[in-house]
């Protein structure tokens, strides 16, 4: 299955008074695994940004006065994620804002839910660990992630974490994946007749010991059971 780990970054809180993206953050996974392939821009707002948002992200209006617009990057970006499962922590947060920006776009680009489906990690996270805190930090802590690194929020820095996260989250749920095996079947029997070359299994037999140990036990087992000793009749046939 292919997902991308989805994080935003914006100019405040409420994208129903008019707050704008300013950040996308996507990290491809490809069989619970990071491929390598991100998707990353910083988008002109059109806005000034909120001050309690800039003291999370760090980002100022004046650093993103030459960036694209969503309407210039949006295409690209619907691309990147259709037919994905997106990976998203509090996705109602951020699945809000993206559809307020493609609604600015106009009836034909629908909202993010005709282009790809939506996991919410938060939501995860609260049926895992009932009545914990459950925040982003709080994770990594309890699933040992370092997030040391993250001094200010970003939107691809918290999407490479939120991978993480959800992968320790979901550790074991992951089915065995056969179409990504490379291994051929002529190496796989070149590997199965080399292994005749290896040294014999060492057989070792009972001792007289042994045996008369085990005689006695079976005529303990046919004194205390009413239908005989089981082995009686396996042994002979056995031999």
């Amino acid at each position: 299955m292919r997902q991308i780990v989805l994080d935003t970054e914006t100019t405040g809180l409420d994208a129903a008074r008019g707050h704008r993206l300013i950040e996308l953050g996507c990290v491809e996974l490809l069989a619970r695994r990071t491929s390598g392939s991100r998707f990353h821009r910083y988008l002109n707002p059109e806005r000034d940004i909120d001050a309690g948002a800039q003291a999370v992200h760090g980002i100022s209006i004046e650093f993103l006065a030459d960036k694209p617009r969503f309407a210039d990057v949006a295409d690209e970006f619907l691309a990147y994620i259709k037919g994905a499962e997106l990976v998203i922590h509090n996705a109602a947060f951020d699945v809000g804002f993206i559809d307020a920006e493609l609604a600015r776009l106009g009836p034909q680009y629908g909202r993010i839910r005709d282009h790809a489906t939506v996991l919410d990690t938060l939501a995860l996270a609260r049926e895992t660990y009932p009545g914990q805190r459950n925040s982003l930090d709080a994770l990594c802590k309890r699933l040992d992630i370092d997030n040391s690194h993250r001094e200010l929020h970003g939107a691809l820095l918290d999407a490479e974490i939120l991978a993480d996260v959800y992968l320790a989250l979901t550790a074991g749920q992951g089915a065995l994946d056969f179409a990504v095996e490379t291994e051929s079947p002529q190496a796989k029997a070149s590997a199965f007749h080399a292994a005749g070359d290896r040294p014999a299994v060492r057989v070792r037999l009972a001792d007289l010991e042994e045996l008369a140990a085990h005689e006695a036990r079976l005529s303990a087992i046919d004194k205390a059971s009413k239908g005989g000793c089981v082995w009686r009749r396996v042994e002979p046939a056995a031999a």
